[in-house]
């Protein structure tokens, strides 16, 4: 694996964080040392050095530099300087999301990307781990099938469904809804490679599972027809996008892990307003790590397109991009614990997200609160 070395910096927050007309004080779990930061105001000096004393922080991403949700907005920040701007030293490296969780709690890694909430809540060691952010707050699987081969998820009865691993929990909920189980009323088959348009014309499956911001996409960009049934769509609860840290990291070194989130989230804004420059910010971090996975401009831009639609779409109202929403959390883990998810009891999730991170961040208009530039 090839490593991509950057040097960041990030923003300072408190329980009280000051913008330049107005003021947002939380109470937070998390204890920080340092002045507040202000918007438009020079970053704190003391911040800054609290931030140089964390180190180099390392951050891996959830699947190579792909333009999706808690990358792209990473891969933004580095190369806009927003870590720069906040006196953090971040490392970059691509990594698979299942493959995460070890590193960042053996202290190897800093910050990563996971799948979703409920596949880090899984993790045998999720109680070492606390997601900061939540970007999606829907589903993003969906199960693709030949056109017109079920017009209802009760006629996939006594078919078989094609998974890379294992069928998503969000589908395997919503086909449960259906009154249809794993092994009594369908069956699952393991595909191999990562190819839609072979996939679909396999014989002796109905479709497979996928994500709504890739198979979708090449499927349309080869001209070859298919039917979905969304989990969403069907109130099956979900999530994606989400950037985690430890207990640990987050104790010893707050305003670092607070900037960087602070970072993340004023490019994730930028990657939402500008979806197709940021794409094009992930092709060229692909590029130049070889693109071992064969990632195409094309796919790249259809997957952010289709991802900050939905990170837009799926946030409450009211709410900042990115805020965990404890609701939403907890009727995911109810939703797939009820399909055996968790051993089939939800776990209690009340230490794996920590939502006062990014409350310190925004403003009361739920804007990241942005010191002015300057040296440090």
């Amino acid at each position: 694996m090839r490593v991509a070395r950057f040097v960041g910096v990030a923003v300072a927050a408190s329980s009280l964080v000051a913008s330049a007309c107005s003021s947002h004080p939380e109470e937070s779990s998390v204890s920080t040392a340092g002045p507040v930061v202000a918007a438009g105001r020079a970053f704190p000096q003391q911040r800054c050095t609290a931030n140089r004393a964390a180190g180099t922080i390392t951050y891996t991403s959830g699947y190579d530099y792909a333009a999706a949700a808690s990358i792209v907005d990473v891969l933004v920040a580095e190369q806009r300087g927003y870590f720069d701007e906040l006196c953090l030293d971040v490392r970059i490296e691509s990594g698979l999301s299942s493959a995460n969780y070890t590193a960042v709690a053996a202290g190897t890694a800093q910050f990563a990307s996971a799948g979703s909430f409920s596949e880090l809540a899984g993790q045998p060691i999720a109680s070492n781990l606390v997601a900061l952010a939540v970007e999606g707050k829907t589903a993003i699987d969906t199960l693709i099938t030949k056109p017109a081969a079920a017009s209802s998820l009760a006629a996939l009865t006594g078919d078989a469904i094609g998974v890379k691993g294992a069928l998503p929990p969000s589908i395997r909920a919503m086909l449960a809804q259906a009154g249809l189980v794993d092994g009594r009323q369908y069956t699952t088959t393991m595909l191999v490679g990562f190819d839609p348009v072979e996939h679909l014309a396999l014989d002796g499956v109905v479709g497979f599972a996928g994500f709504k911001s890739n198979e979708p996409g090449q499927l349309d960009r080869a001209g070859v027809g298919y039917d979905t049934f969304d989990p969403s769509a069907n109130d099956i609860p979900g999530s994606f996008g989400v950037l985690y840290t430890t207990h640990v990291f987050l104790d010893e070194h707050p305003t670092a892990a607070v900037d960087f989130m602070r970072a993340t989230m004023h490019a994730l804004a930028d990657s939402v307003a500008d979806p197709a420059s940021a794409s094009m910010v992930a092709v060229d971090f692909i590029r130049n790590n070889g693109n071992p996975n064969r990632l195409s401009p094309d796919g790249e831009a259809f997957r952010w397109q289709t991802e900050s639609k939905m990170i837009v779409d799926s946030t409450p109202t009211g709410q900042p991009l990115g805020l965990p929403d404890d609701k939403g959390l907890r009727d995911e883990v109810d939703a797939y614990a009820a399909v055996g998810l968790f051993g089939g009891t939800a776990p209690d999730i009340s230490q794996l997200f920590d939502a006062s991170v990014l409350e310190m961040i925004y403003d009361t208009d739920n804007v990241v609160i942005w010191p002015a530039p300057g040296p440090k």
